[in-house]
């Protein structure tokens, strides 16, 4: 970046911001830009596969069921160092060559962000092979009912159901409704640590497939009747995760529905969440799950609807997910790790205190040759009250008193008469103090267009867009900065 402007410039940082938890029409083909992450659908050769899995090594399947499972899924690489989950069907699953390749390719036209999308198959003699995206940060069951470090947050809890109804009400949208066997194992979180909902699920059924592999007591009742998959058997299924997240188990939908009736939907609730969620909150989703539980599937809410119920719930909607799950964020894990200074990893934990205290000893040292003339009546009619608003910006700056700081740096700033990359610099934080993070990027770009050279609003830009779950653009631009300090430290 060094001596160029960033290329957040003023007039994208208006146009194009979004909050982190994004509307179900920016999903498609990328609601963050990553329209061309993702690859065409294409089909693949059985040796490519080979090569990619190891020869379909047993050290790289990462289904459930390891080889005892009638389709097993495996780790790969391909040769342009993608990443990729290959399942491979057993040999009479997909007799039907043409019926294959062609529910292979409606289900890789999908693309959204709440997706594991398929982005290729492989159809040779007997064998039927899926290729999609992989996504490192294990399933749901594991975070859920595995978890080693930390359960899961109550507010990563409410994002999984909406992003998971968003990809559901995404799949609806194009003609696929159908998914078959919605279970916490279907759920994947990738590198940034959000949920993902399996495309190997969207596949119709093959001959020998069950919809539905979990116990009985966890399927449809219509299903139970009839053997077939309905939208609305999948609203049933989205149900029951509600009662996993919830609960932190897999519990029976009969046994939850009678906990519910009279009225005990606090022992349905996980214990390792206790003092951290409302009872409006709770009772908000107890009510949701019972409606997608309904006997009569009529009666049961569509996708939209669930959309629309679960935006108005969300918490801490602006911190990233990878931070709200507690796992290493993998953005840049297959190249070299970033050396980052003590300012920079203050800026990737987004520990606003530390980097409080690195401004607070940085003081003004940095606006040193920064040109600001001045006329002489301009000295005398203006300069005194403009200096006494910076004066208490910092006062009130070192104090803690954001919502102050902003006042005075604002009247400073607005003055008009002195342009300091450091009060900027401090507004800017004094914003992410107050959640505020997209006026806080206006104030860190704003100091790089006073200060081209300087590392620090290269920084703080990193910070603001980690808060606002930007985590593709807060690493290039924290990279940008920590290159520009080690070139201004060599000078």
């Amino acid at each position: 970046m060094g001596a160029r402007c960033s290329k957040f410039s003023i007039c994208w940082f208006h146009s194009h911001l979004k909050a982190s938890v994004l509307e179900s029409s920016d999903l498609e083909n990328g609601g963050k830009g990553e329209k061309n992450a993702w690859p065409s659908f294409g089909e693949f050769s059985l040796e490519q596969l080979k090569v990619a899995t190891s020869g379909f090594s047993s050290d790289n399947i990462v289904s459930e069921h390891g080889e005892k499972a009638p389709n097993v899924v495996y780790k790969g690489k391909l040769d342009n160092d993608r990443w990729v989950a290959v399942k491979r069907f057993n040999k009479f699953a997909w007799p039907d060559s043409r019926q294959f390749l062609e529910e292979a390719k409606a289900v890789g036209s999908l693309r959204s962000e709440r997706l594991a999308n398929l982005i290729g198959c492989c159809c040779e003699g007997d064998e039927r092979l899926l290729v999609a995206e992989f996504m490192p940060n294990e399933t749901l069951a594991k975070h859920l009912f595995h978890w080693e470090n930390q359960p899961m947050k109550w507010a990563m809890r409410l994002r999984v159901a909406l992003y998971l109804a968003q990809a559901l009400e995404y799949c609806s949208s194009k003609g696929r409704a159908l998914y078959h066997d919605l279970n916490a194992y279907r759920i994947l979180f990738d590198n940034d640590g959000n949920p993902r909902l399996s495309c190997f699920g969207l596949m119709k059924n093959s001959r020998d497939g069950k919809s539905y592999s979990t116990n009985l007591a966890f399927t449809p009742p219509e299903y139970l009747r009839t053997g077939r998959v309905t939208p609305e058997s999948v609203v049933y299924s989205f149900g029951t995760l509600l009662l996993d997240l919830m609960s932190g188990k897999h519990i029976p939908p009969s046994h939850a529905l009678d906990l519910i009736r009279g009225k005990n939907f606090l022992m349905l609730m996980d214990s390792a969440l206790e003092g951290h969620f409302s009872n409006e909150d709770g009772m908000e989703l107890v009510r949701l799950a019972s409606r997608c539980l309904q006997y009569e599937a009529r009666e049961r809410p569509n996708a939209k609807s669930l959309v629309i119920s679960l935006m108005s719930v969300q918490k801490e909607a602006e911190v990233p997910s990878h931070v709200l799950m507690g796992i290493p964020h993998g953005t840049a894990s297959s190249k070299q790790p970033l050396s980052l200074t003590p300012f920079g990893e203050a800026c990737m934990r987004i520990d606003l205190t530390a980097i409080h205290e690195i401004l607070e000893k940085m003081g003004y040292k940095d606006d040193e040759g920064i040109a600001n003339e001045l006329s002489f009546q301009m000295w005398t009619s203006q300069m005194q009250e403009t200096l006494n608003s910076k004066k208490h910006g910092d006062t009130a700056f070192r104090a803690k008193d954001f919502e102050t700081a902003i006042d005075c740096y604002t009247r400073f700033i607005d003055g008009g008469t002195i342009v300091s990359p450091t009060v900027y610099a401090r507004r800017c934080l004094s914003y992410l103090m107050n959640d505020r993070p997209q006026e806080a990027l206006g104030d860190a770009m704003q100091a790089q267009v006073v200060s081209p050279l300087w590392p620090t609003a290269l920084y703080l830009q990193a910070t603001c867009l980690f808060s606002l779950g930007m985590e593709g653009d807060a690493q290039e631009t924290l990279k940008d900065g920590t290159n520009l300090e080690a070139k201004r430290s060599k000078n």
